[in-house]
């Protein structure tokens, strides 16, 4: 498999150099020069095969020569070793719930997936410097992931005061090969920063620099694994399936969309937001016009400019036609937002977190019209105590602290703090 730039399709590199690269030297996003098919037969025998086989088979076109079938298997057994609990709220709605590994949060799964194959294609004396921005959970499970991982350093660049406190502590407590930094601003600066970070030459001739984002193709890639997961358990149903993804950088959805490209039966996709709508005004009048992002409850979607977008117009060959045909959009403000965290634990007393209430909501609103054909699926993203104050004030419930956090409440954060880009850059050759 080869990855081109999507600003300039000349360029073709195998999976592990467009790995370690992270971003092309235009700013352009990586994508695959072809999008593998699967046989009618993979479907067939879906239902008995295990989560890691179903990963295997889905990942390894994209993979290449770059690393050999027995070692793929063992680092996606490491990645995938935690449940993904699909809870029946309804007779036409679920949920998925991805934040049952280390962190708590769905981005474990491609956090852990990228450090595995990155360690792997490292040379015995090669050394690396990860850049990640994080709007909430990134940071965490990039920083879990690559801890202690030799010849790895991690830079986690955060708006100050714009994330919870348990996140930020899930990032600035593990010292060693982990440095966060808070900026005076968004998450959309900080994402700016790292991409200015890869074009400017006096870094980048003293630092070998990659990304932990979405914007990574390890990243991205293994978060289809999600999808196929849930297909193997609702497939025996035979109704039409239908995802609403919380959606704020769009890798999520994008790898979805991908999965969908491959073969696999999903009827439609919602992308459901809060007020930084973008995506769904696009949807709606055809018009893309990024916009400065503004704080919200879901703080992992305040986004006004998602990296991941122009990858999903792809995937569609820049056909809006097609790409409304499969997705729909929605924004949810705070206000509805709590409101479907109180209405989901007392209708169902099930507990949700603002991401997962705002998917919720956009499948409610895909759906109220449609008929009992549609299987509905809902994306729980993060654990609620991330958000503990808004879900416990919305529940009137105390949530137990789960075991993947015991003693994080004691330990110091430590972050140094930029206001501009030229600081940031001043700390990278320090």
């Amino acid at each position: 498999m080869k990855y081109y730039s999507l600003k300039n399709t000349k360029i073709s590199l195998t999976f592990s150099e467009a790995l370690k690269k992270g971003l092309s030297e235009d700013k352009g996003l990586f994508f695959p020069r072809t999008i593998p098919t699967l046989p009618k037969s993979f479907f067939q025998k879906i239902i008995k095969m295990s989560i890691n086989d179903i990963a295997l088979e889905i990942i390894k076109p994209y993979i290449g020569e770059s690393i050999d079938k027995n070692t793929l298997s063992r680092i996606i057994e490491s990645t995938l070793n935690f449940n993904f609990p699909l809870i029946k709220l309804s007779k036409n709605i679920y949920t998925l719930e991805l934040f049952h590994g280390p962190t708590l949060a769905f981005k474990d799964v491609g956090a852990r997936f990228m450090s595995r194959c990155l360690s792997h294609t490292l040379k015995n004396d090669e050394r690396i410097t990860v850049l990640v921005a994080t709007s909430g959970d990134t940071g965490g499970a990039v920083a879990n992931g690559f801890m202690d991982i030799e010849g790895i350093d991690v830079v986690v660049l955060y708006p100050k005061n714009k994330v919870s406190d348990l996140q930020e502590r899930q990032f600035t407590t593990l010292g060693k090969n982990i440095k966060a930094i808070s900026v005076d601003g968004t998450f959309d600066d900080c994402q700016r920063f790292v991409k200015d970070a890869f074009m400017d030459f006096q870094i980048n001739n003293y630092l070998n620099l990659t990304s932990a984002n979405s914007i990574n193709i390890a990243r991205w890639l293994p978060q289809m694994f999600y999808y196929f997961i849930c297909y193997k358990s609702l497939s025996k149903l035979n109704k039409k399936l239908i995802f609403s993804v919380p959606s704020g950088n769009f890798g999520n959805l994008c790898s979805g969309i991908l999965a969908k490209k491959m073969g696999l039966p999903i009827d439609h996709f919602i992308a459901s937001t809060n007020i930084n709508d973008v995506v769904p005004k696009y949807l709606d009048t055809g018009v893309y016009s990024p916009k400065a992002s503004q704080e919200t409850i879901s703080n992992a979607m305040d986004v006004g400019d998602p990296s991941n977008f122009i990858r999903i117009e792809k995937i569609f060959n820049n056909n809006y036609k097609e790409l409304i045909k499969n997705i729909s959009g929605y924004k949810f403000s705070d206000v509805q937002t709590r409101n479907a965290i109180s209405s989901l634990y007392h209708s169902f007393d099930y507990t949700t977190e603002p991401h997962g209430a705002i998917a919720y909501l956009g499948l409610n609103k895909f759906i109220e019209n449609k008929n009992s054909d549609y299987l509905g699926v809902f994306l729980g993203t993060a654990h609620p105590i991330k958000f503990r104050e808004v879900v416990e004030n919305e529940t009137k419930t105390i949530i137990k602290l789960p075991p993947q956090l015991k003693g994080i409440l004691s330990k110091k954060k430590k972050a140094l703090n930029v206001k501009n880009f030229q600081e940031f850059k001043s700390i990278l050759l320090n």
